[in-house]
This record gives C-alpha cells, sequence and structure tokens, in this order.
C-alpha cells in the first residue's frame, strides 16, 4: 500500500514508525513531515492543512490510504475532499470533526446522548461570561470554543483568574464546572455505531512539576493509567463514546476514525471532559510502543468503514512519554539550538526518541518549534519504564532544553 501521513509532530512520528513496520507498505510520504519521519518515509513539503494540495499530490502518486495525525486538516475538510477523489482516508468528516472543532458541538451531543459530563454554557458576549462566572464562583473551567492547540483550556482557580481567561481567549467560549478527580484519555477505533477499544493513557497538560504552571499541548503521559484497566476501559467506551456514535448517526453525520476521549474519573464515574478526532500527543507515543498489531491494514479496514475483523493488540508493558520542550514554551519557545545525544538516549533498553519540533540547518539536528522531542520508554514495571525514559531524557542535549520530572511518578 502506498501512505500519505499528515502531519509533522511527535504522533505522526511514532506514527510513520508503525507504518514503516508493516510487510504491506511500499511506499511512505509524509506531509511535512520531520528529519524523525524522514528516516522511515520521504518527506512533502506541503502544510498539513493544505487539502487542495494533498489531494492533487495523492493523485499523483496514485495514495491508497491517507492517514491524518492533527485535527486541523480533519476540521477543514481533508476527510470530506478524499471521499470525493476516490482516496480513503482514517479519519472523519468535517462534520463529524466538528466533536473537536467546537467544544459547544460535544457538550450538545453529549447531552443529547445521555453521556454525564460538566454542567456547561456557551458565552458570544464577554460581559456576560465574566457575570456568569462571578454568579457561579471558582474553581470554574474556561474553554475556548475552537481549536486552540490543547491550550486553550483554563482551570481557573479564582474569580480574577476566571476573568482573566476570558479576556485572553476571547469568543466565543464555554464555561463549565470544575469535575473534580483522576483524568485519563481513552482512544478507539470507531466507524458508525461500532467502536474497537485501543488503550488509554494520562496526559500531564500543565508546564511545570506538580501540576504547576500553564496549560500545554502536553509534557508527558504514562500508558496504561494503573486506576483504569481494560474492563474499566470498555465500560466507559459504553458510557461515553458508543452513546456519542449513536447520536452521530441519528443527525447524519456518522464518525469514522480513531476517537480520543478525555475523561475525568469522578466518585460518580467517568464523565467526559471532551473529544478528539485523532490520537493525542503525546499520549500516541506511549501507546503506540506498545503495538503489537500491524497498524496498517486496521487504518485502511476504518477507512473502508470495515472494523468488524479490526483490533489492536498491545504488549503489557508499561510506557512512559516524555516531552522535551524549548524555553519559553508554550508563549515564545527559543529555537535554534543544536541537538545532539539521541543516538545515546536510542541506546537505552526500550527507549525510543520521536521528533516533533525539530529542522535539519546545514545538515546539523536543531530545535525549531515548542514541543521538541518525546522520550519514549516501555518496560516491564512503570518505575523502570520511569527511569529508562529519564536516563534517555538526560543523554539528550541543546541549549534551553525542558522538561518535567516528575511524569510518571
Amino acid at each position: 500500500m502506498r501512505v500519505l501521513l499528515v502531519g509533522s509532530g511527535g504522533r505522526e512520528h511514532a506514527l510513520a514508525t508503525c507504518l514503516a513496520r508493516s510487510p504491506q507498505l511500499t511506499a511512505l510520504y509524509a506531509a511535512p513531515g520531520n528529519p524523525g519521519i524522514a528516516s522511515v518515509g520521504t518527506l512533502v513539503d506541503i502544510k498539513a492543512d493544505d487539502v487542495p494540495a494533498l489531494i492533487t499530490f495523492a493523485k499523483a502518486k496514485k495514495i491508497d490510504l491517507i492517514v491524518p495525525g492533527p485535527e486541523a486538516p480533519l476540521v477543514v475538510g481533508l476527510a470530506d475532499a478524499c471521499a470525493e477523489a476516490g482516496i480513503p482516508c482514517a479519519g472523519p468528516s468535517q462534520a463529524a470533526a466538528a466533536l473537536e472543532g467546537s467544544k459547544a458541538f460535544t457538550k450538545e451531543v453529549a447531552d443529547a446522548a445521555g453521556i454525564p459530563t460538566a454542567r456547561w454554557e456557551r458565552f458570544e458576549d464577554e460581559d456576560a461570561a465574566i457575570a456568569f462566572v462571578r454568579l457561579r464562583g471558582a474553581p470554574i473551567v474556561v474553554k475556548a470554543d475552537g481549536l486552540a492547540g490543547g491550550k486553550g483550556v483554563v482551570v481557573a482557580q479564582s474569580i480574577p483568574e476566571a476573568e482573566d481567561a476570558i479576556r485572553r481567549l476571547g469568543m466565543p467560549l464555554v464555561i463549565e464546572e470544575c469535575l473534580v478527580g483522576s483524568e485519563v484519555s481513552l482512544f478507539a477505533f470507531c466507524s458508525g455505531e461500532k467502536a474497537v477499544l485501543i488503550g488509554a493513557a494520562r496526559d500531564h497538560k500543565r508546564l511545570g512539576d506538580g501540576d504547576t504552571g500553564p496549560n500545554t499541548g502536553g509534557m508527558g503521559a504514562i500508558s496504561p493509567p494503573p486506576d483504569f484497566d481494560a474492563d474499566a476501559q470498555e465500560k466507559a467506551l459504553d458510557i461515553s463514546v458508543r452513546p456519542m456514535l449513536a447520536e452521530m448517526v441519528r443527525r447524519g453525520t456518522p464518525f469514522r476514525g480513531v476517537i480520543f476521549a478525555g475523561l475525568m474519573l469522578t466518585d460518580q464515574g467517568p464523565k467526559l471532559i471532551e473529544y478528539n478526532v485523532r490520537f493525542g500527543d503525546p499520549e500516541a507515543q506511549a501507546l503506540l510502543i506498545r503495538l503489537d498489531s500491524d497498524l496498517l491494514p486496521i487504518l485502511a479496514a476504518l477507512a473502508r468503514g470495515e472494523l468488524d475483523n479490526a483490533s489492536a493488540t498491545f504488549t503489557n508493558d508499561a510506557s512512559i512519554s516524555l516531552v522535551l520542550a524549548a524555553k519559553g514554551y508554550p508563549d515564545a519557545p527559543k529555537a535554534g539550538g543544536r541537538i545532539t545525544g539521541i543516538d545515546r538516549a536510542e541506546a537505552v533498553p526500550g527507549v525510543s526518541v520521536f521528533h516533533a519540533g525539530t529542522k535539519l540547518t546545514n545538515n546539523v539536528l536543531v530545535a525549531a518549534g515548542g514541543r521538541v522531542l518525546t522520550v519514549c520508554a516501555k518496560a516491564q514495571t512503570p518505575e523502570e519504564a520511569r527511569h529508562r525514559a529519564y536516563e534517555g531524557a538526560k543523554a539528550i542535549q541543546w541549549e534551553d532544553k525542558i522538561f518535567r520530572n516528575d511524569i510518571g511518578k
């Protein structure tokens, strides 16, 4: 099969690594990709959300399957353009991708499907939003209604913090009650009303140790979460995913692709925080290093809507992904530092390093983004996986490298 992978982050490098292992693969292209993906595929200088250019390239290269990594191309209609061109795509339509593109849409679907979630209101007027948080009090959660790269959510611990978030994020907004519990990320392959469990992870969103500092796209993840076993994951699919799929079918916008349900494990059971319509980052890296199955035929079956025989099997290892970011992330990351030591890191047993914000300048690998690399490790125990990941992280050097010291503790 000839495959076009769309995206350029650590998630896409992990996907590319899995796809490259498939005996069914004959050619792998990545648009735009990154220097890590270049070791297993051919990079194409097309932006991930340039849908017309992606389709033109796919036709010219006789692509058999398009695998979208990030959410942006899906929200602007990549899967719809693929359907029109007759190219299988392992992702949802633009209408179904609104599950991630609009927080309010997700809430409406959840309410209609009877899915437990936080009480919420949507606002298009700043004064009305501020009046609402003053009435409800804190803690309270303020969310940008559209895409924000994982950085559009503020869990405000005070009214002034909530008001600042309202002014900074702008309209429209969703404001909701603050759920209490432990957060998990649940993943499944979906088509129509059918959902096949992939697995679960726990992301660490805050920039600093002890869950301090601003929200980010994610600073690390563990898989599987110790308090969310396979039985609990299947039950959560019944509560939070399968009712959504049925509601989307009822609305005439069936979902096909990878669903990522962000859940809070509360005293009353799992409650939905949000949906994402693709693998998470850095959760994908922690999940995919444990994958035993051939990913390519699963994604191909998903793209055809033939999930009946699709299943993913994973090792029993524990895994961890640790994001190495650039100083100044998430607001103003410093770029340009020369990166060394990736080979030393990958010499540690069980360690894989995935590129995200990197580029080659005069054949020298340099930092070129906020989240620069993801160091991943697997082992028989969470403690050993954590030890290996941090040993790998310390082997990698560049000016302005930062990372959390408590992922997986």
